[in-house]
């Protein structure tokens, strides 16, 4: 039974020697290891806490990156907007210019085909007048080429002013 219960000098040395290396611990090294604890949980601390920072700063550079990109698309569409705009007035100038330029070609034809068409009446008439004289003439030659058929006509002419 020797073996399972200790002698008393034996626990007096054991305990004595357990503080004595108690104390030595406590004197020499418990505080370096409790500041050394207490400083890496405060490294731990802050490097948690920089974390925190750098999470919240990269979600308001992503909630800034969000709006500069809407800005841009709303400023893109509003570009586009504009030129499809200003294509369309462009657009509508040129056709109306054509429009009008094309309606004083018209009327410049319609008015040089009236001119021509005046000149070419006038002609035909002068042509006809012509004609009408010289078959008049003809006319009158055949039937007064004899003395008999003038005074005929002469007597004619001055039976009409009588009956008038």
């Amino acid at each position: 039974m020797e073996l399972v219960t200790p002698g008393i000098g034996l626990l007096f040395w054991q305990t004595l020697v357990f503080l004595i290396v108690f104390l030595i611990l406590a004197g020499f090294v418990w505080k370096p290891i409790a500041s050394a604890l207490k400083a890496r949980e405060s490294q731990i601390e802050d490097s948690l806490r920089a974390a925190e920072l750098a999470k919240e700063e990269m979600e308001q550079v992503k909630a800034d990156n969000e709006y500069l990109l809407q800005e841009a698309r709303a400023e893109r569409d509003k570009m586009l907007k504009d030129a499809t705009e200003v294509a369309n007035k462009i657009k509508e100038d040129a056709k109306n210019e054509t429009a009008a330029i094309a309606d004083k070609m018209i009327a410049d034809a319609k008015s040089s085909i009236e001119s021509e068409k005046k000149a070419a009446l006038a002609e035909v008439k002068n042509l006809v007048a012509e004609l009408s004289l010289e078959v008049a003439e003809k006319l009158l030659r055949e039937k007064l080429s004899d003395d008999k058929s003038q005074k005929d006509l002469i007597d004619k002419f001055l039976k009409e002013v009588k009956v008038n």
